[in-house]
């Protein structure tokens, strides 16, 4: 009796030390909360504070709500919740991958992964020695994944904040989670009807204005926000800049004043009410058995979590066949303000917001993607693949194969046709590899996003871009889509270590602070685009942190058929 007694004792002391350590770290007071977080080598941390409401039962599949009541003190150390991931594609009749999604979407690897529906949460990262008279600048973060995965918990701030740390120029790291997969971007003429559509987006705006209204409280200035974001998130920093028409302000006062896109631009799409979108729209409904229903979207909320992501899940994912349109991603929705037209045309028409931006890519984007289409041996084969993302383009054969015609069918030793570029004949894994892997990444990277966009804006606005080639001579792979995150944020050691982060950080830091990459440290100077008159100029990333002014003039023919064809490409 007595041994239990002291054992309680003992816990009850534990836990008092844990919280009073808890209590010990650094504290911030906002309108609603106060934000208990942490502190480790410099830098606090606030991680999974809510910004919204969670997106469950009746609001699942409904915009974002603001949180209206009080929480008191919450503590902002544990690891976040992810929203539902869609990693591979269930209910497909091939028995190892049903296999495989049936253990990845169970309730258990779910827990196990820290995966969930109240998801709605951002993260703060901040200089230990922050407080609300810093007006620190601030870098809003937007993870990529093809809209279908991904979360904050990957992305930590600490390398960049220790590098701006170190050139005296702070600043503040904010990431935000946001819902992907059918659970962000599910559409259709359901959806669309009640105003329901681009749900991931409006989640990145919400807590944009959660920034706006909170970050002063941790040593952030409201008017210095510089949105960032990589592959979908690159998507959607551009995006951010068109919604409502390109009105990025919030309560009379700009939400960003700067942009940073890296491998992700403009999307020509098509609306949410196009056949294709309905087709999934309508598998979902169907797998989750509501298509007996009088009113589908009542049922698809009202099933089970599990069933919804089973659901959500039944149609092709990023790395499949069919990777080369997503189930998933932004379609404008003609009967809403909020994103009402492809974004080729708010660009042609000058509705976009103007602020300076940094955009590039990797050089051998598409590679990645290319891997699971090795059927594709002829030109017949690859014509025919590409042609069937364009169903309402009744000139989609033509536009396809005049494409295909400024990417030579077989590349001789030297040229720079093919991707990985610059290799030759070497590498292609297959008769077809290199050209689709060159095709998918200028159609969504490097020509028709970045330099179609660039073409459009750099009149108006201050514009640097870089294209990447730190990879060159990786077998198959080069310079691949994503590789870029292992040195912005610092995977392979901080810039006092890693040449390559050294150099990405210094000019990120200063842009940051200056809207002006060249402001902060002794590196090569990034002209603007436009700066050297006919000839663009892109700075070239090389290995070992060495850079280089390069034209940005590759593969024109290619560049001026999809420039001239953006409406024709609408996917």
């Amino acid at each position: 009796m007595y041994g239990f007694v002291l054992l309680i004792l003992v816990l009850t002391a534990v836990q008092a030390a844990r919280l009073d350590n808890r209590q010990a770290g650094p504290s911030v007071t906002i309108s609603n909360d106060t934000i208990v977080g942490s502190s480790s080598l410099g830098i606090d941390s606030f991680k999974g504070i809510s910004f919204a409401q969670p997106p469950v039962g009746n609001l699942r599949l409904r915009p974002p709500q603001p949180i209206v009541q009080n929480f008191g003190t919450i503590q902002a150390t544990g690891s976040p919740k992810a929203c539902p991931q869609f990693f591979t594609q269930a209910n497909t009749g091939l028995l190892p991958q049903d296999v495989l999604s049936t253990v990845l979407y169970s309730p258990l690897v779910q827990e196990i992964t820290n995966a969930g529906e109240d998801c709605l949460t951002l993260n703060v990262q901040r200089p230990s020695n922050t407080n609300p008279s810093s007006k620190l600048p601030v870098l809003f973060w937007i993870f990529g994944g093809g809209f279908e995965v991904g979360s904050t918990s990957t992305y930590d701030g600490g390398s960049i904040i220790r590098k701006s740390l170190s050139v005296d120029e702070p600043v503040i790291y904010v990431s935000t989670n946001y819902r992907v997969g059918g659970f962000g971007f599910l559409a259709g003429n359901e959806l669309a009807e009640e105003h329901s559509t681009n749900l991931g987006l409006r989640d990145q705006r919400l807590a944009l204005q959660w920034v706006a209204e909170n970050i002063a409280a941790f040593g952030g200035d409201p008017d210095k926000v510089t949105i960032f974001g990589e592959s979908a998130g690159s998507i959607s920093v551009f995006d951010h800049t068109v919604i409502n028409g390109g009105d990025n302000t919030y309560k009379g006062k700009p939400l960003f004043r700067g942009a940073i896109m890296s491998s992700g631009c403009q999307l020509p799409a098509l609306d949410v009410r196009t056949p294709r979108a309905q087709e999934v729209f309508d598998t979902v409904v169907k797998e989750a058995g509501c298509s007996t229903t009088s009113d589908k979207l009542s049922c698809l909320r009202s099933v089970d979590y599990i069933t919804f992501l089973n659901a959500a899940n039944s149609v092709p994912g990023l790395f499949s066949y069919q990777s080369f349109v997503l189930s998933y991603f932004p379609r404008p929705d003609a009967g809403d303000a909020f994103y009402s037209e492809s974004p080729d045309i708010s660009i042609a028409s000058g509705r976009f917001t103007k602020v300076p931006v940094i955009i590039g890519d990797q050089e051998d984007e598409g590679t990645l993607f290319a891997l699971f289409s090795p059927n594709l041996t002829t030109n017949n084969d690859l014509a025919s693949y590409l042609v069937y993302y364009f169903p309402e383009n009744p000139n989609a054969e033509q536009n396809v194969r005049a494409l295909l015609a400024t990417y030579p069918d077989a590349p001789l030793l030297g040229q720079p046709a093919g991707s990985p570029f610059r290799t030759g004949v070497l590498n292609n894994l297959y008769p077809q590899f290199k050209r689709l892997a060159a095709v998918r990444g200028d159609f969504t990277f490097n020509l028709l996003a970045r330099r179609a966009y660039l073409h459009a804006v750099s009149p108006s606005i201050k514009a640097w871009s870089y294209i990447s080639s730190y990879l060159y001579g990786t077998p198959v792979a080069g310079t691949f889509h994503g590789s870029d995150l292992i040195f912005t944020f610092g995977l392979l050691g901080d810039a006092d270590v890693n040449p390559i982060t050294d150099a990405i950080q210094t000019y990120l830091v200063s842009f940051v602070n200056h809207l002006d990459p060249n402001v902060v440290g002794a590196k090569t100077k990034w002209p603007l685009w436009r700066e050297n008159g006919s000839v663009p100029l892109l700075m070239d990333f090389l290995v070992a942190g060495k850079s280089q002014l390069i034209p940005d003039d590759f593969r024109q023919d290619s560049y001026e058929y999809l420039l001239g064809h953006q409406a024709e490409f609408r996917v």
